[in-house]
């Protein structure tokens, strides 16, 4: 049986939408028919092949099909473990999820894979109708946990993981809510000055036909040039943002465009440390639920956002498919922290790595909360410093006319 999306009237004239598993779109007309509703539009729930092709091998990349949020997936893989690992059979765990699934659309996507797993399809095969719901890191464990018989470790592992990585986000999402907030504040404020204050009080000295000092003229300039051309520069800002977007499109560019992140000061730190943290955190959770090493790094490399750093972790990976040690692969990119490759390097040495690929994920993670939270620390006193010295300017070069014209009188 397959599941199918539909949409149907009610005896009231209201349209009510759901999934309902049947084994064809014709038997789900009449069953919505036998229920007293008038079909409008029954859809199948999960991607066919021909949908597959259309959207391309790298669907997951292109944002085609339908999604889970973060916190979606990790609410789902949660259900899931907790089922799976109170005994319960994988096909009446995905049943129980959909049922209490609230999102219609979670709904479709958890019963399509019921479907699929009914017809005799391994779970991480019937997730692959979702390549934008089901990340390939995601199918990948749940794979590797169904071939070694611990679907059920491997679940709650996953969970843990997507808990974890909803969580960072929210906190980081929030840790950037107040700066940028003052942010936007302090730009309005002080673009509302420039273009409404400072003209009608500069006019009076104008007026006056006093000689206006060089703060004050600058002032003047300033405003008269967001008065006037604001807009334009607003738009212009923002055509050059689209246009360096699309730019970005070109794969060599790209390239370098990354790589040039790598190198800068403040940017290029928070860039290494972030992919170096999700590489991390990647390989540790495949590695210890079964994926071979060399499998593992390619799968991994696949999660690192950077470009640059991407095509390093393949060189890396080739490196240690011909034999040679993780840790000396990263350490030879240059762009892992030492700290990482030394711990690699520990537990390779004692033959512990999966037990240190762990610990280096949450040393990562840690060290990446920190310079996030030094980086928001550092940006919330110079929002307030930027904006006292633009007010400060803004006083000072209007109370130097009225001090003058004091003088004069």
């Amino acid at each position: 049986m397959a599941a199918f999306s539909y949409a149907a009237l009610d005896n009231n004239g209201k349209e009510k939408k759901g999934v309902m598993q049947a084994d064809s779109s014709r038997q789900v007309r009449q069953m919505l028919r036998d229920k007293g509703l008038a079909p409008l539009q029954v859809d199948s729930a999960s991607l066919q092949p021909s949908a597959q092709a259309a959207t391309g091998r790298n669907s997951f990349l292109s944002g085609r099909g339908p999604r889970l949020s973060v916190a979606e997936l990790a609410n789902v893989t949660r259900q899931l473990s907790t089922l799976v690992q109170s005994s319960m059979p994988l096909e009446e765990s995905l049943a129980a999820i959909s049922r209490q699934a609230e999102n219609s659309r979670v709904q479709r996507i958890v019963m399509a894979v019921h479907s699929k797993v009914m017809e005799g399809h391994a779970l991480a095969v019937s997730m692959a109708d979702f390549p934008a719901a089901f990340p390939s890191l995601y199918r990948a464990t749940v794979a590797a946990g169904e071939h070694a018989g611990h679907l059920d470790l491997v679940l709650n592992r996953l969970a843990d993981y997507t808990e974890s990585s909803y969580q960072s986000r929210q906190k980081t999402k929030l840790a950037l809510l107040y700066p940028i907030i003052l942010f936007v504040m302090s730009i309005t404020i002080v673009s509302g000055l420039m273009a409404f204050v400072v003209p009608d009080i500069v006019e009076v000295f104008v007026g006056q036909g006093q000689e206006l000092p060089g703060l004050t003229q600058a002032l003047i300039t300033a405003s008269d040039f967001i008065v006037d051309y604001g807009v334009v520069v607003i738009i212009v800002m923002m055509m050059a943002v689209t246009g360096f977007q699309y730019a970005l499109q070109n794969e060599a560019l790209r390239l370098r465009w990354h790589k040039l992140i790598l190198n800068l000061p403040l940017i290029g730190k928070f860039s290494r440390g972030s992919n170096a943290a999700r590489y991390a955190s990647t390989l540790s959770i495949l590695t210890s639920s079964g994926v071979p090493l060399v499998d593992a790094m390619k799968i991994s490399g696949d999660v690192v956002e950077n470009l640059f750093l991407q095509q390093t972790v393949a060189v890396a990976t080739q490196s240690v498919r011909e034999g040679g040690s993780l840790h000396s692969a990263l350490e030879q990119s240059g762009y892992f922290p030492p700290m990482m490759i030394h711990m690699i390097a520990s537990g390779e040495a004692s033959g512990d790595l999966d037990t240190m690929l762990g610990r280096v994920s949450e040393h990562q993670q840690r060290e990446l909360d920190n310079f996030v939270a030094v980086l928001i620390g550092l940006f919330e006193p110079g929002m307030l410093l930027f904006m006292g010295i633009a007010v400060m300017v803004i006083v000072v070069a209007i109370l130097q006319p009225i001090f003058a014209l004091n003088q004069l009188i």
